[in-house]
């Protein structure tokens, strides 16, 4: 019997999502991006919501790629907020397409969502050792001066759980719960 991390549950798509993506290291300036987008449209969701919506959002922001979701005008904004498929909130929509151009910008600024990002955990992540899931933070002193700087370079939906969440997904932190066989898999055991 594999032992996962207790919020994952039953479900097949967070238990494929446990299993392959989150906390596995990420360096894909698309996925990067792709994953803010979707962390700040989980907002006062469930991240299975978010999850099971994932292929309509990839369709709907044009792959995830910044610079077409950074030219999106006032016609995408009223399409998007017609599309069943995904979320239908003007002011995600809208911070969807502000943190496409402050990503442009940002990549003028350091090169890259990448080097943005592991740039805060000098490009390793780092491994906690939560025995149980009541002891994972929903934020913490790093995530609150990520969330800061987010905001301050014109970022949207980017409070400080929304990152702590983001740099979970992305693997810049391995909150996997001691006993989960993903925790010493990504920690560098067998």
């Amino acid at each position: 019997m594999t032992t996962r991390c207790a919020w994952v549950g039953q479900d097949p798509v967070y238990v494929a999502y446990h299993d392959h993506e989150w906390g596995v290291p990420l360096h894909d300036e698309r996925a990067l991006f792709e994953f803010l987008i979707l962390e700040g449209a989980q907002a006062g969701l469930s991240w299975l919501t978010i999850l099971k919506k994932r292929e309509n959002y990839r369709r709907a922001f044009a792959g995830f790629d910044a610079e077409r979701v950074a030219r999106f005008g006032e016609a995408d904004v009223a399409r998007l907020l017609t599309d069943p498929g995904i979320v239908r909130n003007r002011l995600k929509i809208a911070a969807a397409i502000g943190n496409a151009r402050a990503t442009l910008a940002l990549r003028d600024a350091f090169g890259g969502l990448d080097a943005y990002f592991w740039r805060f955990v000098d490009g390793r992540p780092i491994v906690n050792v939560w025995r149980r899931l009541t002891e994972v933070p929903a934020r913490t002193p790093l995530s609150d001066v990520i969330s800061k700087d987010l905001k301050r370079r014109g970022f949207k939906f980017v409070g400080s759980t929304i990152v702590y969440a983001h740099m979970q997904a992305t693997g810049m932190v391995n909150d996997h719960t001691v006993d989960c066989f993903r925790h010493r898999q990504l920690a560098g055991g067998t």
